[in-house]
């Protein structure tokens, strides 16, 4: 009779990670040894002029530039039953494995972890909060807080549309509350970004581009103004 690893293992290499990279192989290697149990772990390369494809480890997938376009690619190359959907500058907080190993049993619903920052500031602190609300009150989880789901189930809903923007909203809609549920573990995002462009600033442009979306601003109008 297999041990309780054992079976763990062979849950866990039912899942094919997809991650979206663009000049990102410098941030990989703590993520991807993390991962180093799943099924596989697919790069959804969108035009990198770094050494990405010289990672260990990992399938390469090509894709034109824009981040639903390159998920959608790594997710028709996957082979596994189910499908991890990560960014490149995320981390998994420990307990991770045990989380989506329960998950598992719901194939039903698809299943986000909690939004956490790798910075110690007050605003840090805040901006958690915040995404937790967003979560609880409408049912938003980003694509920074991954996104595990059935093949049966992302097949059914359409997959990820290849949009250069706003492919994470645009998917979880599809989805509904019903069918999205919070993981006990944190995806642990750099705050690289807010540090170098300002917490108000950032968070401010990320709220008036949802709500650019929701007001009906093509994805392609709203990517260059996020860019």
């Amino acid at each position: 009779m297999p041990d309780a690893s054992q079976e763990q293992k062979g849950k866990m290499e039912r899942i094919s990670a997809v991650i979206p990279v663009l000049n990102a192989a410098h941030l990989l290697p703590p993520l991807l040894e993390q991962l180093s149990g799943l099924g596989e772990v697919i790069l959804a390369d969108g035009g990198s002029k770094d050494s990405v494809a010289d990672l260990a480890g990992v399938r390469l997938v090509t894709a034109p530039r824009g981040r639903g376009t390159q998920l959608a690619a790594g997710a028709a190359a996957a082979r596994g039953e189910w499908l991890l959907f990560l960014h490149a500058d995320t981390r998994l907080d420990a307990g991770w494995e045990t989380a989506v190993e329960a998950a598992l049993a719901r194939a039903d619903q698809a299943h986000f972890f909690r939004f956490a920052l790798d910075d110690e500031s007050p605003q840090a602190r805040r901006l958690e909060a915040a995404v937790a609300w967003r979560c609880r009150r409408l049912a938003l989880p980003y694509g920074d807080q991954g996104l595990l789901i059935s093949r049966a189930l992302y097949d059914a809903v359409g997959g990820f549309h290849p949009i250069p923007l706003m492919e994470d909203v645009d998917l979880v809609r599809r989805l509904g509350r019903a069918r999205l549920a919070e993981m006990p573990a944190c995806a642990i995002t750099s705050a690289a970004r807010w540090r170098r462009d300002g917490w108000w600033r950032r968070s401010a442009r990320n709220l008036m581009t949802l709500g650019l979306y929701f007001a009906g601003v093509p994805p392609e109008r709203l990517a260059r103004f996020y860019r």
